[in-house]
């Protein structure tokens, strides 16, 4: 060596570098992403999906928190502070969680190994049971759903009263408890 200091690495190095920061910023944003442009109607058809035809209030709240509004229902995960990206969040809207109380609500989720790799003889010899869904989505109806999961709920802190105005479309003796 001669005494001098190198300040970067060779060209072609860092712009491989630069290419996999790229592409880890690309993989961390995408969800976030989604959701930002997911299209207002897929979100208001996933919150009306929430509420009615899938019953997910019935054990995550209304409000996705986990305070759930039916005793006589399992206890929901609280979504606004899950982990799960979409991809995670899709599968288990769709196969639900074997063992516990989320149902799947794909329809043919295990009868041809499309869940986990599992089809329901499988589930069976491990001791494992499925709840059935309040009523079946199809592949469109998961996607609004989780639609308006990342753009409402997943991530947004806690409830608030303009939240909860916007859930029920109306300022609710509920709402009025609620820090605005």
């Amino acid at each position: 060596m001669d005494g001098r200091v190198l300040l970067a690495p060779p060209l072609i190095p860092m712009t491989l570098f630069r290419l996999m920061v790229a592409a880890a910023l690309l993989i961390v944003a995408v969800p976030s992403v989604r959701a930002q442009l997911a299209d207002p109607q897929d979100i208001r058809a996933g919150a009306e999906l929430f509420r009615q035809k899938g019953d997910c209030q019935a054990c995550h709240g209304w409000a996705g928190d986990g305070q759930k509004m039916n005793n006589e229902m399992p206890d929901g995960a609280n979504l606004r502070e899950t982990k799960l990206d979409r991809n995670d969040l899709i599968t288990t809207i769709k196969c639900g969680r074997p063992g516990s109380g989320m149902p799947a609500f794909d329809k043919f989720a295990y009868g041809d190994g499309r869940c986990y790799g599992l089809k329901q003889a499988d589930l069976k010899a491990r001791g494992l049971t499925v709840s059935d869904p309040a009523s079946p989505l199809i592949q469109r109806e998961i996607d609004n759903l989780a639609d308006f999961l990342f753009a409402k709920v997943i991530g947004k802190g806690p409830v608030t009263r303009a939240s909860c105005i916007e859930y029920w479309s109306a300022d609710i003796d509920l709402c009025k408890s609620l820090p605005n």
